[in-house]
């Protein structure tokens, strides 16, 4: 090939920039660029951003490309000036073979919104090739009789270019028995003839050789030459004649090999082997033997080869005819072949992916991909309907003639649809009709719409107390249906206001694992609740939290303790009871707690008796010391006792007091022995308060109810009055006071100790010696583990009994119970009530 001058160069850019100019104000939204063929790369063809009135800073943003429907990318675009430029040397003769024009179809492509804009870029033609005849030579065998002005026609020569850049004229070698006449067809390229203009003399010269020039009409002008070698022979007088210069026929593409397209006619009025025709191919016709055969003998054209009209739509074929004689005599003609189409090719797609991931929050109208469908075949075969497959959030829009976009039209989730594989089909009018089909995977990227979840909204954690620091308590778990970074989470602890959670807990941020910072004490704190917060590591992050209820499990670590006024530091603890004091006379309280709770605090009073005497008994859930028969003249006058207070915990801890027990003659002599025991107003516990209040609950009720029952007494009926005796009210020594009538006694005992609230009712006479008194007192309300005389109804006991469970049961919830404890937690610590 041959490069262009500098001048050359110059007059085809100012004619691509008039040629754009036209195209800007001819089109609305197609633009016409030329350039010529064989340019090197870089050279500028047009700007794209001033022809289509974009703005030169909004191209790399809006994802300015070029899509080239051949298969050979030749053009590109620079986004930063909006330049079209060759991107890589054209051959016009390659890319366009055997068309006269040559136009190369692109479209600008542009995102946000989406713009497509046709080019069409002309490829001009240069005279880069010169002409070349198929042969180096060619053989005419003529008669020496033949007459002046007979014509030979000759094979012409063929040239790439196109235009006025192809052959154009032909020139003979100079000799005295030959001209040269062209013939100019409108639709076919120069061809030469021999005209003899002298009669050959065989004699004298038997033969002549020639030289054809071809000649372009190219600038520089090309050439190409082919010698013509003229043998003369002995006389033959008539050359046969075809019936028309000029044979046309149509074939169908793929049409079977072996079928018979055109049979040939020629005569010859000449006799014998003169008048024998036969029939060929004219010499040097390229890919015409290929596709074509022809009968010698029957001048019958048949296929050869495959047919194509995509390959070729015609075909121009130069036959001969000639007869037998020693001096043959030829004559021509021309075969056009005409190559109709069928539907033998599928539409042909080809997607150009936008997008290579698309997020799940994509709005809709996203355009994900371009998609180009072509068809070689032509009319209905090549017209082609495109469409892609249900069930998809996704439709074609068709943008312009054979381009498509793949637009989103719903919406995208990736936590159901990680990807979409988009079937497109491509269907042509043909008859049948063909299709092909593409899939493109669409990939959705995740987006952190997700917040991390629990399986449940709190977590109820029990802890032994004392447990040591740094053990694991429980473990947390949150789930998050994200991808990568968004599903990874992070454990945290949310502070709490009332106590610091860095001093009591702590929490693996990866694993969720919760541990004690401490060891926790029962009677120092039951329950304590705290948040756990899981969060991702998307952007924003998303959270949530758990609620942990944390419940200290009770264990038996502290013993009981007296309290007052047995309770003072190396004190003598003794109690006054008189020689007469009758068999369960009550002698003193001994009263004890444990900071524990459930069976750890559920305490039992013992007692020994040092001297062996068997004198005293001790209630083991009252803690009450009462007589067991009256005194002797051989029991000592005093008698020490060891009273030890035991819990139910397992092991079982317990504590000893010592108290002596002194028998006076008279206890008007003594004075009760009366402790006040100091209490500090600003030690006043909640436990004083509520015993106080019990107290004077249980005295007032006893009042109404024993003033009741006297006013029943004194106003019942005049025959039921008569007929009984006057009620009798009776105090007695140790204190206590009874209330009588003939037929029922009823007695109240009070302690001799003012301190004690204990109030003691049971009907008369008095219990034996190991018998258990019901007590009602402040703390406990109704406590018995014994069985009554038989005077007393069993039914009453077992209300007495349920009463005082019932009551201890609801003082222990009371104890146990948080705003957000859980039953078991409660039940555990207070069932054995």
């Amino acid at each position: 090939m041959m490069a262009s001058s500098p001048e050359f160069g110059r007059f085809w850019i100012v004619s691509a920039y008039f040629l754009a100019f036209c195209a800007r104000y001819g089109f609305s939204r197609q633009i016409l660029y030329s350039v010529s063929e064989e340019v090197s790369p870089g050279t500028f063809v047009g700007n794209l951003a001033r022809d289509l009135n974009l703005k030169v800073d909004e191209l790399e943003s809006r994802m300015l490309r070029i899509v080239s429907g051949s298969t050979k990318k030749h053009f590109d675009v620079n986004i930063k000036t909006g330049a079209l430029y060759v991107l890589d040397t054209i051959d016009r003769e390659e890319l366009c073979p055997n068309s006269n024009a040559c136009t190369e179809s692109l479209e600008a492509i542009l995102n946000n919104p989406l713009n497509v804009y046709s080019i069409e870029v002309k490829i001009l033609d240069i005279n880069d090739n010169k002409p070349a005849f198929s042969v180096k030579s060619q053989n005419i065998r003529i008669s020496e009789h033949t007459l002046p002005g007979a014509k030979f026609a000759l094979l012409a020569a063929e040239d790439p270019d196109v235009g006025s850049n192809s052959v154009s004229t032909y020139k003979l070698s100079t000799n005295p028995f030959f001209n040269l006449e062209v013939n100019a067809e409108a639709d076919s390229a120069p061809y030469p003839e021999l005209v003899l203009q002298k009669a050959l003399d065989r004699e004298k010269q038997a033969e002549l050789q020639l030289v054809l020039t071809a000649l372009d009409g190219g600038k520089p002008q090309r050439s190409g030459t082919t010698n013509i070698i003229i043998t003369i022979l002995d006389a033959n007088d008539n050359a046969p004649v075809f019936a028309k210069q000029l044979f046309k026929a149509q074939v169908l593409e793929n049409t079977a090999v072996g079928a018979v397209i055109l049979k040939l006619n020629a005569t010859d009025p000449d006799e014998g082997v003169n008048g024998e025709i036969i029939y060929t191919f004219k010499q040097g016709q390229k890919g015409i033997a290929d596709k074509f055969a022809l009968n010698s003998n029957t001048g019958e054209i048949t296929v050869a080869g495959i047919l194509d009209y995509e390959e070729a739509n015609a075909y121009e074929i130069l036959v001969e005819a000639r007869d037998r004689g020693q001096s043959p005599l030829a004559s021509h003609c021309k075969v056009l072949v005409e190559i109709l189409d069928l539907n033998d090719h599928a539409p042909d797609i080809k997607l150009s992916s936008l997008l290579d991931n698309v997020r799940e929050d994509a709005k809709k109208g996203t355009v994900i991909a371009f998609i180009t469908v072509q068809d070689k075949d032509g009319g209905k075969n090549g017209k082609v309907h495109c469409f892609v497959s249900q069930n998809s959030p996704f439709v074609l829009e068709s943008t312009q003639g054979k381009y498509y976009s793949l637009v989103l039209n719903g919406a995208l989730d990736r936590e159901e649809n990680t990807l979409y594989n988009v079937s497109i089909t491509a269907t042509d009018e043909g008859v049948p009709p063909l299709s092909s089909t593409a899939v493109l995977t669409v990939h959705i990227s995740d987006v952190n719409d997700n917040a991390p979840r629990f399986p449940e909204s709190s977590l109820n954690v029990y802890v032994e107390e004392n447990s040591p620091a740094g053990a694991l308590i429980a473990s947390v778990s949150a789930q998050d249906i994200d991808f990568g970074e968004n599903a990874q989470i992070t454990y945290s602890l949310l502070s709490n206001a009332n106590m610091p959670l860095s001093s009591a807990v702590s929490i693996n941020s990866v694993t969720g694992e919760m541990y004690s910072m401490q060891s926790f004490n029962f009677e120092e704190i039951k329950t304590f609740q705290f948040k756990v917060q899981a969060t991702d590591s998307g952007v924003p992050p998303l959270s949530s939290n758990v609620t942990v209820n944390i419940f200290i499990l009770d264990e038996n670590d502290n013993s009981p303790v007296f309290l007052p006024p047995y309770s003072e530091p190396g004190s003598v603890n003794s109690e006054n009871i008189p020689y007469s004091a009758e068999a369960g006379y009550f002698v003193a309280k001994i009263r004890a707690v444990d900071a524990d709770s459930g069976y750890n605090a559920l305490l039992s009073y013992h007692m020994t008796e040092t001297k062996g005497t068997n004198l005293f008994r001790i209630g083991t859930s009252t803690g009450e010391i009462r007589t067991k028969r009256r005194m002797s003249d051989n029991d000592l006058k005093a008698h020490p006792l060891i009273i030890t207070v035991s819990d139910n915990g397992e092991p079982s801890l317990s504590s000893t007091m010592s108290i002596e027990v002194v028998v006076v003659e008279n206890m008007d002599s003594v004075q009760p022995s009366l402790r006040q025991v100091p209490v500090k107003e600003e030690n006043f516990s909640n436990l004083n308060l509520y015993l106080l209040i019990a107290i004077v609950s249980v005295s007032v009720i006893f009042l109404l109810s024993l003033i009741a029952l006297i006013a029943a007494k004194c106003y019942g009926t005049d025959g039921d009055f008569s007929s009984s005796s006057a009620p009798v009210v009776t105090t007695h020594p140790d204190g206590s006071w009874s209330y009588s009538k003939s037929t029922q006694q009823y007695d109240v005992c009070f302690s001799s100790d003012t301190l004690k609230s204990d109030v003691v009712v049971f009907p008369s006479p008095f219990p034996p010696a190991d018998a258990e008194l019901i007590s009602i007192n402040g703390g406990d309300t109704f406590n018995t583990t014994q069985t009554l005389p038989s005077t007393t109804k069993v039914s009453d006991l077992y209300m007495y009994i349920f009463a005082y469970r019932q009551q201890t049961f609801v003082e222990c919830v009371n104890k146990v119970l948080t705003p957000y404890s859980p039953y078991d937690f409660v039940m555990r610590n207070c069932a054995h009530f």
